[in-house]
């Protein structure tokens, strides 16, 4: 082979490896038109503590230590104010200390952020109970038994609830597993 056969060679693979290396930098700076990545869950400020607070807040809230779970249910509100269990769980604390109107502002408030949180529609229909509307205790224990799986722990209980609520107006809220039509 001649001299200039590998001169060519050579030219042309740094020709392609610059096309290369330019068409690596166009890319680069072009838009992707994905969403931004959410930062690392590091990044979130206060993450630590809100998990901290809530599993203190939860603990309390079991032990009928209700003033420290709601102390608790605060901090993590104060960093996490979208976060529906907290709400929910907040609201179970001021029915605990029978502040029923409170109660059901907290859980109106979890079905607002998250339409399908459970125990939020149960602890709603106990604040109404308490605050003796029991048409909202009602439709609320309603979707509860509705959204509920069949194994659910507290889904008897609300049956039985329902059931209650709806003697006193000569109807039954639950036949078969399943809800009558509304009385008058």
């Amino acid at each position: 082979m001649s001299a200039r056969g590998r001169d060519v060679r050579l030219f042309g693979v740094a020709i392609t490896a610059g096309i290369v290396a330019l068409g690596g930098a166009g890319l680069a700076y072009m838009p992707s038109g994905a969403a931004p990545e959410k930062p690392p869950a590091t990044a979130v400020p206060h993450a630590a503590d809100v998990d901290l607070a809530f599993r203190q807040g939860v603990a309390m809230l079991h032990a009928r230590r209700h003033e420290h779970a709601i102390a608790a249910f605060h901090r993590v509100l104060k960093f996490a104010p979208a976060m529906p269990e907290a709400h929910a769980n907040m609201g179970f604390a001021l029915v605990g200390l029978k502040r029923y109107r409170e109660a059901k502002s907290f859980f109106e408030g979890a079905i607002d952020l998250q339409p399908r949180q459970l125990n939020a529609y149960y602890g709603l229909a106990l604040a109404a109970e308490g605050l003796g509307d029991l048409e909202v205790a009602r439709g609320a224990m309603r979707t509860y038994v509705h959204l509920a799986p069949a194994g659910d722990p507290h889904r008897r209980k609300a049956e039985a609830a329902l059931w209650e609520w709806s003697a006193g107006r000569g109807g039954t809220a639950i036949a078969a597993g399943g809800e009558t039509a509304p009385g008058p």
